[in-house]
C-alpha cells in the first residue's frame, strides 16, 4: 500500500513538474526539505521557501517544449520512511535527440508525517558524459 501511494505521489509530482503547477509540485514536501539539483546552488536547496525559488526558472525552460517523463520508478518503503528513484526524459527536443540515451536520475527520501507521506529530499543528477563507461 505505501508503495502506491508514494508512486503516485512521484508520479503526480512529475506531472505538476512538466506543466508548471507550483502548488502542486511543493504540496507533498517537508517545510525541511532539501535539494540537491543539477543548476546550482552547489550546497542545494534547504527548505520549502529555497526549494520553491528553484522552479521558476524550471517552469520557463519548461514552457519551451522540454520534456519530463518519468520512464522508470522504483519505490521501497518502511513504517515511516522511504526511498525511491526513478529514471526520466529531461530535455528539449534538440537535447532528446543529440542524446537520446541521457536520463535525469531522482533520488527521493520520504517521511510519513500526519499519516501521510513527503518528500523530505531529492537529488537530480545527470551523467557526466565526460568521463569513460
Amino acid at each position: 500500500m505505501a508503495e502506491k501511494e508514494i508512486r503516485e505521489l512521484i508520479e503526480r509530482w512529475a506531472v505538476a513538474a512538466h506543466a508548471g503547477d507550483l502548488d502542486t509540485v511543493l504540496a507533498d514536501h517537508t517545510d525541511d526539505v532539501v535539494m540537491f539539483d543539477v543548476p546550482p546552488p552547489q550546497a542545494g536547496a534547504r527548505g520549502i521557501e529555497a526549494y520553491h525559488a528553484t522552479w521558476p526558472g524550471f517552469f520557463e525552460w519548461q514552457a519551451r517544449g522540454a520534456t519530463f517523463d518519468v520512464l522508470e520508478l522504483d519505490v521501497t518503503a518502511g513504517a515511516d520512511v522511504a526511498f525511491a528513484w526513478a529514471l526520466l526524459r529531461c530535455g528539449t527536443e534538440e537535447d532528446n535527440a543529440a542524446h537520446p540515451d541521457r536520463r535525469l536520475r531522482i533520488t527521493f527520501g520520504l517521511r510519513k508525517e500526519d499519516g501521510r507521506w513527503r518528500v523530505a529530499h531529492e537529488h537530480h543528477s545527470f551523467p557526466d558524459e565526460s568521463l569513460p563507461a
